[in-house]
């Protein structure tokens, strides 16, 4: 009466584990694709906005170069210093150059009289981004307003 008992494997046990299996790959591959769309779109804004600065940048030291040369005419054409500050009292000390619709680079200079054409004609005082103050923050609460049945 020796009976041998064979193995019997089922067949619902690796079914499970494989779909799991297969289920938490499409979870992960899902989650990878996400966090990698979000990250271009950031890299993206973070481009836009670099760029948009160093334009900024550009176009104040292009301005500095043209104060610069104005400066130095006006030095070279007037050759005391009464003469001189009377020659340059129009030009504007403080500059804007727009970023985006919500910031600006500020540039404020003050003008010098040099002892000789090789020194600075102006000393910069002020280069920073500021954000402009007249923005309409939303900061009401978004609830929806149940109406009383009576």
């Amino acid at each position: 009466m020796d009976k041998k008992r064979e193995f019997t494997m089922n067949i619902g046990l690796p079914s499970i584990m494989l779909i799991f299996v297969v289920l938490c790959l499409i979870s992960f591959g899902v989650l990878s694709l996400v966090s990698a769309n979000a990250d271009r779109k950031l890299s993206q804004k973070v481009l836009d906005r670099s760029a948009a600065y160093y334009n900024a940048c550009n176009l104040a030291e292009e301005k500095l170069c043209e104060i610069d040369n104005i400066l130095k005419n006006a030095y070279r054409e007037n050759p005391d210093r009464t003469a001189y500050i009377s020659a340059i009292s129009a030009l504007p000390t403080e500059f804007t150059f727009e970023i985006s619709d919500i910031q600006y680079l500020e540039m404020t200079l003050s003008y010098l009289y040099p002892s000789s054409a090789d020194e600075s004609f102006y000393l910069l005082q002020a280069w920073r981004v500021v954000t402009r103050d007249d923005l309409d923050y939303d900061t009401g609460l978004h609830l929806i307003e149940i109406e009383d049945i009576e």
